[in-house]
């Protein structure tokens, strides 16, 4: 039975700063948090920081976790039951039926695979002289491409994104890119991407993962439940491990 868990994070505590710029650590607290080890299921998890002062660190598991170490660590633990919630995720699920519409936000690492790359980290340079003809994975670094990545996918995970209420995109990140080119005759998607950032940390055999870490909001309408269930579960894209691929859905007031 999986679980959806929310722990708000104290970002004034020093473990709390820590985890908050380290993906691998906060990846390590947060497989700590479940009660089987070693962990052998697919975990996802993401930081929303709409609330600056006191971001919310999202957990997707199979098992029923508890979370005791991070409020101890990184939260405000004389308010134990307030900053750690933990809910039973089959009733959403349950929800998604054929043209039902909800709001939705994804944290994705939107990447593509080239031969020939414009820029490569050290560790794909050196696997590129190994394998010349080898293609690379490389992270898309504009607005449009980010955005694209989405629309490109989004019916392969069971949804269709709704058209925006007005005539342009709306993309809140700055970016000296246009948005993909549309069809005149049609009102462009409603998503939008709310913040985006470019993630670089060492993991413990010390190869250095390099991210870029996009965060969408917008408006979908179920397609194929049962693909969008198995989306939200298993995660999209590249990176789960560091906050990356997780799918969440809210409820609309718009139609489907």
């Amino acid at each position: 039975m999986p679980y959806l868990s929310r722990i708000w994070i104290n970002p004034l505590r020093r473990e709390a700063q820590h985890l908050l710029r380290n993906p691998q650590a906060m990846r390590a607290a947060v497989l700590g948090g479940i009660p089987t080890q070693p962990v052998n299921e697919r975990v996802l998890w993401r930081i929303d920081a709409d609330e600056p002062r006191r971001p919310a660190l999202l957990v997707l598991s199979q098992s029923k976790p508890s979370w005791e170490h991070l409020v101890e660590q990184a939260s405000w633990p004389e308010a134990q039951e307030q900053q750690a919630q933990v809910r039973d995720y089959e009733p959403l699920l349950a929800q998604i039926t054929q043209g039902q519409a909800f709001a939705f936000r994804l944290t994705a690492n939107p990447v593509q695979s080239t031969k020939t790359p414009d820029k490569l980290t050290t560790a794909q340079q050196k696997a590129r002289e190994r394998q010349p003809q080898r293609s690379v994975v490389v992270g898309h670094r504009t607005v449009a491409h980010q955005l694209q990545w989405l629309l490109d996918r989004a019916a392969s995970w069971g949804m269709r994104l709704l058209a925006a209420r007005t005539d342009t995109p709306a993309l809140d990140a700055k970016d000296d890119d246009h948005s993909p080119a549309a069809d005149p005759a049609q009102a462009p998607p409603d998503v939008r991407i709310t913040a985006r950032q470019r993630i670089s940390f060492a993991r413990k055999d010390q190869q250095r993962v390099t991210l870029q870490q996009v965060t969408y909001d917008g408006h979908l309408v179920v397609e194929d439940p049962e693909r969008l269930q198995q989306t939200l579960l298993s995660g999209v894209g590249k990176a789960k491990a560091y906050g990356c691929g997780l799918l969440t859905l809210a409820p609309s007031t718009r139609p489907g």
